[in-house]
């Protein structure tokens, strides 16, 4: 009877409780076996880009290099290879050919910037500019007099931005440049720095617009490693999140997340008219035309007055440069002629070759990289109107005489718009 009041569950009970934590003690070391090996692959996929994509140390080892040796010189040289008084900080290089570092510079705050590749060709599926020659700064040659340094200038420029009236008051502030430690004289190592300089869109885009507020201020240069005035706020707007996490979010939750951490409206409104400048400069400006070849919130930041500012010119191309080269490109589908993400022509299939006129002007790539940065938070009064606007602009297509009237009235109506809704306030 005493055998029959102890229940059979009492014996199986341990037996089923082993079990129970065998089978979570099991669990437990598969997924945290499994957390460590995600994180190690990630940890090492992230060093393996970092040391392919960050190369600043190897390019300031050759600038330095050839500064010792008497090849270049520059108003950097000095600070960068024998003061170390200016450092290279955070890498932010998304190319490897191009090394983009945040930088000192004693008390200044700036953006350092260095070429890296070495085989000299046009690419438009990669930059539109020049690579350093085998043997880098091999020109001016040695005895090259300070006239006939101009007269290459000019002919470089002319080749870049067309036979404009005033294309020598360009020259004269390109050897002001060369002029670095301004003693009145060019020397052949300052001379060689300018030259490699003067291949590089940004540099060209910084000589052409340095009256204006949209470009960084050139600090300084060192070869063809220069240092740009920091932009302190960047990019125009939007998030990083981790690939990891990226990928799962929703492409229309993505777009509102990019506009969570935006400045008031007035302030984007001010950044935004700073946009429509830059085309309007840009477009049949005093150096001739330039196609904007990548009009994304990346390549664009503020300053603490809330004045646009052009992160990265890399795709800011002369307009001639782009006919010309883009003209040479084998086609089957209009795809195929495309440089940057947003400068398309069509393709000509009788010939298999791009034809010349991109299929969208400037204004109407950056009216949709602002479309959803104005309209967010946008006062009721304007609203409407300004959503208008703005797809009238988006709309806007090719590039003839009579679409350039259009173009202008569209681009100083949403100026317009703009200013008058933040005129009577301090952010103006």
């Amino acid at each position: 009877m005493a055998r029959g009041l102890i229940p059979w569950g009492f014996f199986r009970k341990p037996l089923y409780i082993q079990a129970r934590f065998s089978y979570l003690h099991m669990k437990y070391l598969f997924f945290s076996w499994l957390a460590v090996f995600v994180g190690s692959w990630i940890v090492y996929v992230e060093y393996s880009s970092y040391t392919e994509l960050c190369r600043g140390h190897d390019c300031k080892n050759s600038i330095c290099d050839k500064y010792r040796k008497g090849v270049i010189d520059g108003s950097a040289c000095s600070s960068l290879c024998e003061k170390d008084t200016l450092y290279l900080g955070k890498c932010f290089t998304a190319k490897p050919n191009s090394q983009v570092y945040s930088g000192s510079w004693g008390d200044l705050e700036g953006v350092i910037k260095c070429q890296m590749e070495e085989a000299p060709h046009y690419d438009l599926g990669n930059e539109m500019e020049p690579r350093k020659e085998a043997v880098a700064f091999n020109k001016p040659t040695k005895g090259t007099s300070v006239e006939k340094f101009r007269e290459m200038i000019l002919n470089h420029l002319k080749a870049k931005v067309g036979d404009q009236a005033n294309l020598a008051d360009l020259a004269t502030q390109v050897l002001s440049i060369a002029d670095a430690n301004k003693d009145g004289h060019i020397s052949l190592p300052e001379a060689r720095s300018t030259w490699a300089l003067l291949q590089l869109n940004e540099f060209l885009l910084a000589l052409v617009l340095q009256d204006r507020e949209h470009t960084p201020k050139l600090l300084g240069f060192c070869g063809d490693l220069y240092v740009m005035e920091k932009v302190p706020y960047s990019p125009l707007y939007g998030i990083s999140l981790p690939w990891i996490i990226e990928v799962w979010i929703p492409t229309g939750l993505r777009r509102s997340m990019d506009q969570w951490f935006t400045p008031s409206w007035p302030h984007k409104a001010k950044i935004s008219i700073g946009l429509l400048e830059l085309v309007e400069d840009v477009f049949h400006g005093t150096f001739g035309s330039f196609l904007m070849c990548d009009v994304s919130a990346t390549s664009f930041g503020y300053n603490d007055r809330h004045d646009l500012k052009v992160m990265d010119a890399r795709y800011i191309v002369p307009e001639a440069i782009f006919q010309e080269d883009i003209r040479q490109q084998r086609c089957d589908v209009d795809e195929d002629c495309v440089y940057g993400a947003d400068c398309l022509t069509s393709c000509d299939l009788t010939k298999h070759r791009c034809t010349p006129e991109v299929s969208r002007p400037n204004l109407a790539k950056a009216c949709e990289a602002l479309k959803d940065y104005i309209l967010r938070g946008a006062p009721s009064d304007v609203s409407e109107e300004l959503e208008k606007q703005l797809y009238a602009c988006i709309a806007l297509k090719g590039s003839t005489e009579q679409m350039e009237i259009e173009h202008s009235l569209i681009l100083n109506n949403l100026k317009t718009l703009l200013w008058k809704k933040i005129s009577h306030t301090k952010d103006s």
